[in-house]
């Protein structure tokens, strides 16, 4: 049996972090900036980002139960973690390519208008697809093979903090690529061509782990069929509970990621650049709560720092829910009115990369070594499925139901965002507590036991 090295080879952390921040700005490409395209250049209708959201969650987590189950099987993920990254790539480019299909008219315009909208879903669809197979079941696998008790914690800050850097940087660059202009096109084509590229990396510098071999003991289908076994999966109390709590924390923060950026622009008044500016900054300032969380992980405090998660979670939509549109000053970025806006993106940012770091890490320990591919799809179900589809519902019906809902002077009704979707985040956000409660009790059980042995 194959042992992994004392410490993963220098080649290893270039890929951590090469195909990391390439797979987050494609995913923050589309969490983020899509819907504001969509608004911009589709329609300001809030049913196409609800379906965009929902119908992608559900072809990641296929897409990810799959390729985990046939990674698994291959005994490979670079392969798959290449073909993925390229091709996702290209429909990252083909996406934005709806807009000239939104721009053309058809009599009064309506015809291609509703095709443009079912071609942007189908288009992220598609995107979806092909990310989760490159990220989400190979990528996050490959790291999961590499972690061992002397590594886990840098890992676990490296996948807590990609995410944010994807989102700074995905937010910075992508406003000054749109500005003023609105020019999306160079947005999409500048980031597709960036995770096409790191596809073509993958295949000539990546590695698989050297424990990693093909698990092919039954046909490939009865295979995939075993993760679905619910009755042996909610036997392994620890891991559903910890699934459950990451379900549950991540469910409200659907509930308005999605409109952020909408509610920014077109409630708030900021250009895309100046959002980038805000969360930028506030989001920098947040990724300093993973240092000292590494060390809290590495000794064994995995549910200190999902607590603070919790918390950071509930407090950032709460005071996103206090700003008042009123005192934003959209010119003076740093004035005394927008502090609310700065703290509430830092508290909700801050809870995000903590909850990946520690909860993250947390499944990852519990994990069959032999299955580590295919459990990405449980990860999947709890950390997206559920999560975008239940929260994005709730979301577009906050929406819908809120004061922002206009009907314009063409008689088109419009969907802007108010704060209305951070209250209801906040507390829904209450109930993480009890699936917490439940998984660290498990925690320390387990480790009290593991410490016996020892």
């Amino acid at each position: 049996m194959k042992t992994l090295e004392k410490k993963a080879p220098a080649q290893f952390w270039i890929m951590i972090w090469g195909l990391g921040l390439a797979g987050q700005l494609a995913w923050h490409l589309e969490n983020g900036w899509f819907n504001t395209f969509v608004y911009a250049k589709i329609a300001k209708d809030s049913n196409i980002v609800a379906a965009m959201v929902m119908t992608s969650a559900l072809v990641t987590t296929f897409s990810t139960f799959f390729f985990g189950t046939l990674s698994d099987r291959l005994g490979s993920r670079r392969r798959i973690l290449a073909v993925g990254y390229i091709v996702w790539g290209i429909f990252t480019i083909g996406f934005g390519l709806t807009e000239f299909i939104a721009s053309g008219t058809v009599g009064n315009g309506t015809k291609l208008a509703m095709l443009a909208a079912v071609l942007v879903v189908l288009a992220d669809d598609f995107m979806s697809f092909f990310g989760s197979m490159a990220y989400d079941s190979a990528y996050n696998a490959w790291a999961n093979d590499w972690t061992t008790n002397t590594n886990r914690g840098q890992i676990g800050a490296a996948l807590a903090v990609l995410p944010v850097i994807g989102t700074i940087v995905g937010t910075v660059l992508g406003g000054m690529l749109i500005g003023s202009n609105d020019n999306y096109q160079r947005l999409f084509w500048s980031m597709g061509i960036f995770v096409i590229l790191m596809g073509v990396a993958a295949l000539v510098f990546m590695k698989d782990a050297p424990t990693l071999v093909p698990n092919r003991g039954k046909p490939f289908w009865k295979q995939f069929g075993e993760v679905f076994n619910f009755k042996k999966f909610f036997a392994q109390k620890e891991l559903a509970w910890t699934c459950l709590l990451a379900l549950v924390f991540l469910l409200p923060f659907q509930v308005f990621f999605a409109h952020i950026g909408n509610w920014m622009i077109y409630h708030l008044g900021f250009t895309p650049v100046k959002i980038g500016i805000v969360q930028g900054v506030s989001l920098i300032s947040a990724m300093l709560l993973t240092i000292p969380a590494v060390p809290l992980i590495n000794r064994n405090k995995l549910p200190l720092v999902a607590l603070g998660a919790v918390i950071f979670n509930i407090a950032g939509p709460w005071i996103l829910f206090l700003v008042n549109p009123q005192t934003v000053d959209t010119n003076a970025l740093f004035s005394a009115g927008n502090i609310p806006l700065f703290v509430g993106i830092f508290a909700a940012g801050g809870g995000f990369m903590l909850v990946f770091q520690s909860l993250g890490m947390w499944l990852k320990l519990l994990y069959p070594p032999e299955s580590r591919g295919q459990f990405e799809g449980i990860r999947c179900i709890c950390f997206t499925l559920i999560p975008m589809v239940a929260g994005s519902l709730i979301g577009n019906a906050v929406v819908k139901r809120g004061a922002g809902s206009i009907i314009n002077e063409y008689g088109i009704t419009e969907n802007i965002p108010t704060e209305s979707i951070f209250l209801c985040a906040a507390i829904l956000s209450f109930f993480s507590f009890i699936p917490l409660f439940a998984a660290s009790k498990l925690y320390w059980k387990r480790i009290r036991e593991q410490h016996e042995k020892a």
